[in-house]
């Protein structure tokens, strides 16, 4: 009878939570081991080394938070074709929706990718890039609603400083929850 083998996608998703809680020096292969219960041999079939593995958790951070977002988003009911405010209203509600990808908070991959980017100009090139893709989204969507491109790039920088930055503000929000406050600040971002 042939063993299972442990899925390439199970050690991404395990590297992906070490990353979100401790960033790329969580990432070892030994302790992903441990954690899916398996031996580390597996992991050399798939990988060959832990360049290898961050490199795939990378690629698998991108594609979660750039391409599926903008299919969860183009794809929504209730969305049509040319609707850029219902689309814009969703991507606000994905982005405060705290829903967990791939087992993870994708915010939490987000931060760590961020302070990693800190120290390797790899993975800034990588962030950069991402950043740009999830920008020029936006920026489609807003040029649709707003006819003065500088207004455009304002709104587009605002909301996703929001995205980002909210989650390093410790206030309260008198007796409203900080979602409920941030989703209200990306509606504003919406009006005329």
């Amino acid at each position: 009878m042939a063993v299972a083998r442990t899925p390439r996608s199970a050690w991404i998703e395990a590297g992906l939570r070490a990353l979100a809680a401790g960033g790329p020096d969580a990432v070892r292969v030994e302790v992903l081991a441990r954690a899916l219960g398996v031996s580390k041999g597996g992991f050399y079939g798939y990988f060959g080394s832990r360049p290898a593995l961050l490199g795939a958790i990378l690629d698998a951070w991108e594609r979660v938070s750039v391409d599926e977002v903008i299919e969860r988003v183009e794809g929504a009911r209730g969305v049509t074709a040319g609707d850029a405010r219902s689309k814009l209203e969703r991507l606000g509600a994905i982005a405060v929706s705290g829903e967990q990808v791939l087992g993870v908070d994708p915010l939490a991959v987000d931060l760590a990718v961020r302070d990693w980017a800190r120290r390797d100009a790899t993975v800034a090139r990588r962030l950069r890039r991402v950043d740009n893709r999830r920008m020029d989204y936006m920026r489609s969507l807003l040029s649709a609603i707003c006819a003065d491109e500088a207004e455009v790039e304002e709104r587009c920088l605002l909301a996703f400083s929001l995205w980002i930055g909210s989650h390093f503000i410790a206030a309260d929000h008198r007796g409203r929850s900080r979602a409920a406050v941030t989703q209200a600040a990306f509606e504003r971002l919406l009006e005329g």
